[in-house]
């Protein structure tokens, strides 16, 4: 496994624990906190938060796990996890005006931009193409 191959994995891995680990989580004064759009449950945040975390768990299965035989999520579905979600967010944040907090938008923002930079890092870097 090549170092570029190890670093982004690791990186992606880290992103998506962390991410995943607050909204599952996710604490109810927590929307407020961030300035993000208030909801009427946090049930779809804590299950997308398990599913974020899950992804962030397999990529570091697929890290460390190979000498015991382990496979995980690979960097090419980490690609497709990436853009799915970051374009998806970006989509939102420019045909949908949401009436929050500055600091909602900027965290949003940096979100949209820090996943899609992941993906696009894991793209060109061409590494996904080697890992068997």
């Amino acid at each position: 496994m090549g170092t570029k191959y190890k670093a982004l994995l690791a990186i992606d891995g880290f992103v998506n624990a962390l991410l995943g680990l607050i909204l599952l989580l996710f604490p109810a004064g927590l929307l407020d906190l961030l300035g993000l759009p208030p909801t009427n449950t946090y049930f779809y945040a804590s299950i997308l938060g398990a599913v974020i975390f899950g992804i962030g768990v397999a990529l570091f299965l697929e890290l460390f796990g190979r000498a015991a035989g382990v496979r995980g999520l690979g960097l090419g579905g980490a690609i497709a996890i990436n853009m799915c979600g970051g374009g998806a967010l970006l989509i939102w944040l420019l045909l949908s005006p949401f009436t929050i907090p500055l600091r909602g938008h900027v965290l949003l923002w940096s979100l949209a931009v820090i996943v899609l930079g992941i993906g696009i890092a894991e793209l060109s870097s061409k590494s996904w193409k080697y890992s068997v």
